[in-house]
């Protein structure tokens, strides 16, 4: 198992990026990596709540790892810290040894100028989950949640 850590600064307040860590209409948007779609079975974002996600590869031939082209996770919220931290504890549902064990997703916010770093801390990813499709799924789900929170910090009010 390996820990990875990605960072990436957002042009928006802690408590817009905060909203879109815990409202699953946003997390079905932003935390896909681009080629795959969301689908949010099942989110109770208070601390001890739980949550239910598909990802599902756009194109055939995807490599899941709950079915052919799809992966499945389910989890609970460990900690949530209004406006600083989320902590997530999750699984993939799946019949591979080489993909069980339980990961912890940290979410960290921070004020930096001109808005928030956020930083992800994934623990105990399987050795089997090649570290730098990891990485770059990450980045894309970053740079997707960036684009969801400053377009939602420059919308006007009541839209």
């Amino acid at each position: 198992m390996f820990s990875l850590q990605v960072s990436r600064h957002v042009r928006a307040p802690r408590s817009v990026v905060y909203r879109a860590l815990l409202d699953a209409d946003a997390i079905a948007r932003w935390r896909v990596p681009t080629g795959m779609s969301s689908q949010v079975h099942d989110f109770d974002a208070r601390e001890g709540g739980s949550f239910r996600v598909s990802l599902t590869y756009d194109a055939p031939g995807g490599a899941g790892k709950s079915d052919p082209d799809t992966d499945t996770y389910h989890g609970h919220f460990a900690k949530l810290v209004p406006d600083e931290q989320v902590v997530e504890v999750f699984e993939f549902e799946t019949a591979d040894p080489a993909l069980g064990g339980t990961m912890t997703m940290t979410t960290t916010l921070r004020d930096v100028d001109g808005g928030t770093e956020v930083s992800i801390v994934h623990e105990g990813i399987p050795d089997s989950v090649p570290a730098a499709d990891n990485e770059t799924g990450t980045r894309m789900a970053l740079e997707k949640l960036a684009e969801l929170v400053e377009e939602r910090k420059a919308a006007p009010r009541g839209r």
